[in-house]
């Protein structure tokens, strides 16, 4: 998986960090930081990425 990539979060974090997003740029925060910042938030929050992966035996 590239760096950057968001293929590993749920639905409910991308949904989350661009909720947060919004509102950073509301406050007057570049877009690139307040995107940056979102995903920062979500992963203080959740740890990083959630999807389900394959039990190893």
């Amino acid at each position: 998986m590239p760096v950057g990539s968001k293929s590993s979060y749920t639905a409910k974090q991308k949904r989350q960090a661009s909720h947060i997003e919004q509102s950073y740029e509301k406050k007057g925060v570049s877009e690139k930081t307040a995107k940056m910042r979102a995903w920062a938030t979500v992963n203080k929050q959740d740890g990083g990425g959630k999807k389900k992966r394959a039990k190893k035996k």
